[in-house]
């Protein structure tokens, strides 16, 4: 199929922008996106859908098609709804790439374009996989991943949370979520349910923001036909996944308008807490967003990007958003492979009525500094309540990392080295005589010593500090350089 296929199809009703010369390039998949650098995701002669998310201003237009270009992908199709035209400056991007640019009217559904692209592309498969294709236009339709799933017969698709996103609930779900965290590679057979994992997106995404099928049997003893069923189930999945995300577009324009101090759409629901988080390590913004929508409490959450920050307005109703998160993040430690997750928590606002715009931005900027109070903690998943705040903890979150680490290393570091050299257990000693609010004797029972050998420690590590352990002011100084 080429790009000139896409000028005779009259329900698409597509214009060219710019590209005419392009048009006999061939498209081999269709790939929905709103990411400013999707290039990574993209193998090549797609045709690529985009509702313009991502532009914030003209820059982001080259960034865009220059990605896109460097991918080889055979075309470009696109719409501001929020706008109501295609940008200039993203139509001179593609001509200075020779990207063929198409203009999708406003009333055609990306899943539409979709639907009929993938149909063109399947119009030459095996039966069954006709079949398959054909389940998934009433999919795109509003009848959702159950409609294919049924035609497969034994087949489940779930997020990495354990929870099932369309076909029946398999026997002991968190199990085979676990298996796919923690798979040495796909596909991948779970011997105690006698079922075969697929990812659904390319292999560079973290499982941890993936979603994954789940068939019946050894895919090592699956005939060809059965190889290539299970390749197409997992690309459909993507495709409705991907449509989705576009469906919510409203999520980041909604936490975007809250941090500014607009209010919330009617009927929102109330009261209403704010979940920040970040990633430190491989882990993306948008696969960050990802996995808090999967996390936090809520049927179609709310999720938007702040400078890096993934964070959800969660109508709570009642109900604990922090112990929610919690437990759904713990099981994703094991596909986290290095990545720490802090996640910050805000009290509850609006209750009794809307949130008024003063108290949301309140909430979010509350969300945010426990966030920041989480990073400081070494747990691979930390989660902070709003009302840990209150506490010297802040003040050292709110410190540069630089200048945390520089006061530690200058007031323990001499310890560390003395004990390296002779084994003389100096800052577990300070640790129990500081726990022990300076009590010679339950230090000594606590570490199992005469009251003597603490004595001589305590005035060790007064002479190689040059601080003393009867002030106030020393001791809690040495109280912060170890909790940092």
């Amino acid at each position: 199929m080429k790009l000139r296929s896409l000028l005779a199809m009259p329900g698409l009703r597509l214009e060219v922008v710019t590209g005419e010369d392009g048009l006999d390039r061939p498209i081999r998949w269709v790939v929905t996106t709103d990411l400013l650098d999707p290039g990574r995701y993209l193998r090549g002669r797609e045709l690529v859908l985009t509702g313009l998310v991502w532009r914030t201003g003209p820059a982001d237009s080259e960034a865009f098609v220059a990605a896109l270009a460097g991918a080889g992908v055979s075309g470009l199709a696109a719409w501001d709804l929020a706008l109501g035209a295609i940008p200039d400056d993203l139509v001179e991007a593609c001509r200075r790439h020779r990207l063929p640019l198409f203009k999708v009217p406003e009333d055609v559904a990306f899943a539409t374009v979709t639907e009929e692209v993938v149909r063109h592309l399947s119009s030459a498969r095996a039966a069954d996989l006709t079949a398959l294709l054909d389940r998934h236009r009433r999919l795109v339709e509003g009848t959702g991943l159950d409609a294919v799933l049924d035609l497969v017969g034994h087949c489940h698709v779930l997020a990495p949370t354990g929870r099932v996103v369309a076909g029946p609930a398999p026997a002991g779900p968190a199990a085979l979520a676990a298996a796919f965290l923690t798979a040495p590679r796909f596909p991948h057979h779970v011997p105690a349910q006698d079922v075969s994992l697929f990812p659904v997106s390319p292999a560079d995404t973290p499982r941890v923001a993936d979603w994954f099928v789940a068939l019946e049997g050894d895919f090592a003893d699956w005939p060809p036909e059965r190889h290539t069923l299970a390749g197409e189930l997992a690309a459909i999945v993507a495709l409705e996944r991907a449509r989705l995300r576009a469906d919510d577009r409203s999520s980041q324009d909604i936490v975007s308008a809250a941090v500014a101090g607009g209010a919330l759409p009617e009927g929102f629901g109330s009261p209403v807490v704010a979940v920040a988080a970040s990633a430190h390590g491989s882990l993306r913004p948008g696969e960050l967003r990802t996995v808090l929508s999967e996390v936090v409490p809520a049927p179609r959450p709310v999720v938007g990007l702040l400078d890096g920050e993934a964070v959800a307005l969660v109508p709570c109703a009642g109900q604990d958003v922090a112990a929610a998160v919690q437990d759904a993040l713990g099981p994703l430690a094991p596909g986290l492979a290095g990545t720490r997750i802090a996640v910050g928590v805000s009290g509850a606002v609006g209750d009794g009525g809307t949130a008024a715009p003063p108290d949301l931005r309140g909430a979010v900027e509350e969300a945010r500094h426990a966030r920041r109070l989480a990073a400081t903690r070494p747990s691979p998943v930390c989660v902070v309540r709003h009302d840990e705040l209150a506490t010297h903890v802040l003040l050292l979150a709110s410190v540069p990392d630089d200048v945390r680490q520089m006061f530690r290393v200058r007031l323990l570091d001499p310890l560390h080295s003395y004990d390296r050299a002779h084994g003389a257990g100096l800052v577990r000693t300070l640790e129990a005589f500081l726990r022990n609010s300076g009590s010679w004797t339950r230090c000594a029972e606590e570490l199992h010593l005469h009251v003597n050998s603490v004595r001589y420690r305590i005035q060790r590590i007064q002479e190689l500090t040059g601080r003393d352990l009867s002030r106030m002011e020393d001791r809690v100084d040495f109280f912060l350089a170890l909790l940092v």
